[in-house]
């Protein structure tokens, strides 16, 4: 059979790449091509993903980000509040902050018992008994404050270390520094991604080169069983001389153009993702495919139980994702931690989807070595109030909340910071949004004040002009 080939008169670069149907995979194989010849492999080729040196001698090499979107309550999950109970139904014996939505009453008790665990003695509510019996490994941040209190500008807030502008988030901060162990994969990938309050401005690269962006794997509408890692297919029905043909052109094009106008920085980073996207085919099938985990571990994520397999699931893939060398990763479990009303229902089944799949992560992690060198974090973009919003309801609370970290050099099996004798407001050791960036920043070996982009005429950073490292909770 003949191969008809009859390619159009072609006036530029960009309509070059837009008409020739395997251009961008043609890219990809040449450079695969190149690397082979010159005796490396995907995993430790250049590029923008190419793995960097740090500032420094890392504690931590990735990052898993448990992202509970919506506020989960601090007074009712990790910061227990004796008093609370005891004054409950009275005023709060200061005056509120500003509120986000509708008034809120008096105080209001957690309908959760709180017991102690481990040699730590830490007090978690019955929300967690799972992750209760991990608590020598957490480090509690019980004074975690933040600048909004809304749902859209605190999710930017703690992404992108901006509430009000369009930042890059911070996975794509942390691959821009420090590139990915993988070319195979992306360096940041999140796992069904909320699709509200900044949707993909949370896990953009916004000024910084595009392949930095988060790979989005479905969105909060996808169950995660449906959430796959998205690549081109193949070129198979082109020949390979073809394809040379096709680099050629391409790269001849590109020196035309750049000569002409300079580089073109949005077209150079869908090749960059096209490129990643071609090998991403040898890779992609197999990560995904968990049918080879043992039916324990399938079973210890909760994979058997409807109630935990969707998130049990985003977990499992957490962990093959940073074992197969991704620098950032995040699992989201969107958009249910926003109780104004039926707190003790709703709060009980967002605990219970989740709780057992986060103690399985931490010991698997720990099982397999991997926990010494994976920083994980876990929370919301807020908390809540301590008072009451109707009969069984909390409102937003940025003043004062808990988040917890664990593994990848941080210190085990200790509280940080307290908020007042109510939970309303941090008031010792406060760790703002930035402190806690400048602080996995240092994890990863990178100096938040150095690890910096120029833009506009002035070089930006996650951080700002804000943050400080939290020494106290470093191992």
């Amino acid at each position: 059979m003949l191969n008809h080939w009859n390619p159009q008169p072609l006036t530029s670069r960009r309509q070059m790449l837009w008409q020739t149907a395997a251009g961008f995979g043609s890219v990809a194989l040449a450079g695969l091509m190149a690397e082979t010849a010159a005796g490396g492999s995907s995993s430790t080729a250049g590029g923008p993903l190419a793995v960097k040196p740090p500032h420094f001698p890392a504690k931590a090499k990735r990052v898993i980000f448990l992202f509970m979107h919506g506020g989960p309550s601090q007074v009712d999950t990790f910061d227990y509040k004796p008093l609370l109970e005891r004054d409950h139904g009275k005023p709060l014996p200061f005056n509120k902050p500003r509120v986000f939505s509708a008034a809120t009453g008096n105080l209001l008790k957690s309908p959760f018992k709180f017991r102690q665990y481990g040699q730590s003695g830490a007090w978690v509510s019955d929300l967690f008994p799972h992750v209760a019996r991990h608590v020598d490994d957490l480090c509690i941040l019980n004074g975690m404050n933040g600048s909004n209190s809304r749902h859209g500008g605190a999710l930017l807030e703690l992404h992108t270390g901006s509430d009000t502008f369009v930042r890059p988030s911070m996975g794509s901060w942390i691959t821009y520094g420090l590139g990915t162990e993988n070319q195979d994969l992306p360096g940041f990938i999140t796992v069904c991604p909320t699709l509200t309050h900044g949707g993909v401005n949370a896990y953009n690269s916004a000024f910084l080169p595009a392949i930095y962006a988060g790979t989005p794997l479905g969105n909060a509408s996808v169950p995660s069983d449906k959430a796959n890692i998205p690549f081109i297919a193949n070129a198979d029905n082109t020949p390979r001389e073809i394809q040379r043909m096709e680099l050629d052109l391409v790269q001849a094009l590109n020196q035309e153009q750049f000569a002409a106008t300079g580089p073109d920085a949005g077209l150079e980073g869908r090749i960059n993702s096209f490129e990643l996207a071609f090998r991403m085919q040898a890779a992609a099938p197999d990560l995904q495919d968990i049918s080879m985990e043992s039916e324990a571990t399938q079973k210890l994520y909760g994979l058997d139980n409807p109630m935990t397999k969707n998130f049990g699931r985003q977990c499992l893939m957490a962990r093959r994702f940073a074992e197969r060398g991704v620098r950032f990763v995040q699992v989201t479990h969107s958009y249910k931690w926003d109780q104004h009303g039926n707190l003790a229902a709703d709060h009980s089944r967002n605990a219970q989807e989740v709780d057992q799949p986060i103690a399985a992560l931490l010991t698997d992690l720990k099982a397999r070595g991997l926990l010494e060198d994976t920083l994980v974090l876990w929370g919301g973009e807020f908390g809540r109030t301590p008072v009451s919003q109707g009969d069984d309801g909390r409102d937003h609370n940025p003043q004062g909340y808990t988040m917890w970290l664990a593994g990848g050099g941080i210190k085990p099996g200790i509280r940080h910071g307290a908020t007042d004798d109510y939970g309303y407001f941090a008031v010792e050791n406060k760790v703002h949004i930035h402190d806690l960036h400048a602080t996995m920043l240092h994890l990863l070996g990178l100096d938040h004040l150095r690890l910096t982009h120029r833009y506009a005429g002035r070089d930006f950073r996650l951080t700002d002009v804000h943050g400080e490292i939290v020494h106290e909770i470093l191992a």
